[in-house]
């Protein structure tokens, strides 16, 4: 901040003025820390800006030819009002000029919502609010600027519903109504992924984000597995919540609570998003009774075409649909104490037991059942941990069965997995490495007497 404030005097003693701009003003009026500050400059050309941060450090520029820049060394976005004339569909078909000159109302103008729009004198501490946006915040009211600029770029759509989810605020309705005719299929996958991401991580309650989406009539083209989940019934006994859509909200919810304790936050959150897709095809009424029989492994291409939609980071698509594949076994698996080798060899398959566990518990507690939402996480935290005990054992790998004076061959690999299933059962090395190499010299690949 006392870079800031030395910025601001500079700029003033050559006649522009430094404001506060965007986040940042609307956090600190939430009483939220803000780690990114933005500042805009007016009243001065772009090369004196230029003049004054070299002045002050090493002056990295952003965007140069939009005025955006920043110092080395400070989370500080320093820019200049700009002017943004679309000419297409998508969030690069802008002409942009740099405006020094165009004042507060129309620099704030081209912001998407009020609180947003919001500039902060760095000197004086003066807030400039030329759209409500202290109001609006104090209502907890997501609006608009205004009705032309905000259907330039269609990503407002998702940041109005990502705010809601984040803040736990209401959308106004006229800017619901604008959200209903904007067509979001010219944006970038990594846009609306980035939006995404910040529903299911920054806020307690992600359902939010769907819910207002839905209600914008917007799922149908970046989230229409997720949209096909509604009216889609289930069990009234074990789901008197109702269709699938509310079982994957309460779930998404309750998710958070685990979202700190899992190696992927993201992965795990899209996972509880995903997780029931199958039941939109496997679902079927037979004697008036509702079953969907194997949805975890038919929802797997479905949860797969999601992704893939949203990203192209193969890992986070194998996270997501291994949570998915798995996510019935936890409970079943508790439901008829099962053996420890089974819930070894369940752990093993998974990329994160630590996020099965913690999926398979926001499934049940997703739910609301006329037995109660029957939870098995004593169980299932015990036998993880008897799980990580065994991996942590001394165990048999090639270079023992080599020592050992077996030669590697088109079965070495075999051996290995069979070594593998062993540990999972609790076997010794010492008693594995015999076994293996007992099976090794029936099949004739192992001449010695170990």
């Amino acid at each position: 901040m006392e870079m800031a404030g030395r910025l601001a005097e500079l700029v003033a003693e050559n006649g522009g003025t430094a404001y506060f701009v965007g986040g940042y003003v609307r956090d600190k009026l939430r009483h939220k820390e803000s780690k990114d500050i933005d500042i805009e400059v007016h009243g001065i050309k772009p090369e004196k800006l230029e003049e004054i941060l070299d002045s002050l450090g090493e002056r990295i520029s952003i965007g140069e030819s939009f005025g955006i820049y920043n110092l080395k060394g400070y989370s500080i976005d320093i820019a200049m009002p700009r002017k943004e004339d679309n000419r297409g569909s998508g969030h690069r078909d802008f002409d942009i000029c740099v405006d020094p000159f165009i004042g507060t109302y129309k620099a704030a103008e081209r912001r998407d919502f009020t609180f947003n729009a919001l500039m902060e004198n760095v000197l004086t501490g003066e807030i400039v609010d030329h759209f409500g946006g202290v109001q609006d915040l104090e209502n907890g009211i997501i609006r608009h600027v205004n009705d032309v600029t905000f259907q330039e770029d269609p990503l407002r759509v998702l940041r109005a519903a990502q705010f809601a989810a984040r803040f736990d605020y209401t959308v106004a309705d006229e800017t619901m109504e604008l959200c209903r005719r904007m067509d979001l299929s010219a944006l970038s996958k990594e846009r609306v992924m980035g939006e995404l991401e910040k529903a299911l991580l920054k806020s307690q309650k992600p359902s939010v984000f769907f819910e207002k989406l839905r209600q914008m009539d917007q799922l149908s083209v970046w989230f229409p597995e997720l949209e096909n989940t509604i009216s889609i019934k289930q069990p009234p006994k074990h789901h008197a919540e109702g269709d699938v859509w509310n079982h994957t909200m309460l779930v998404c919810n309750e998710a958070v609570r685990c979202r700190e304790r899992v190696s992927n936050p993201l992965g795990f959150m899209l996972a509880a998003i995903t997780h029931d897709f199958g039941k939109v095809i496997s679902t079927t009424v037979v004697d008036g009774k509702i079953h969907a029989y194997n949805h975890e492994i038919t929802g797997l291409p479905l949860a797969e075409a999601f992704m893939k939609r949203l990203t192209t980071e193969k890992e986070l698509i194998k996270y997501v649909l291994n949570l998915g594949e798995l996510h019935m076994k936890p409970n079943m698996l508790a439901a008829d104490n099962a053996s420890v080798k089974a819930t070894n060899k369940m752990f093993d398959s998974a990329v994160d037991p630590e996020a099965l566990i913690c999926l398979a518990l926001s499934d049940a507690k997703g739910s609301i059942s006329a037995d109660g939402n029957v939870t098995h996480e004593e169980f299932l935290t015990k036998r993880l941990e008897i799980f990580k005990e065994y991996m942590s054992r001394p165990y048999v790998m090639g270079r023992d069965l080599i020592e050992a004076g077996m030669k590697p061959s088109e079965r070495f690999t075999d051996y290995l997995k069979f070594a593998h299933k062993l540990r999972l059962a609790g076997v010794s090395k010492e008693n594995t490495l015999r076994q293996v190499l007992a099976l090794a010299r029936k099949n004739g690949d192992y001449e010695g007497n170990y």
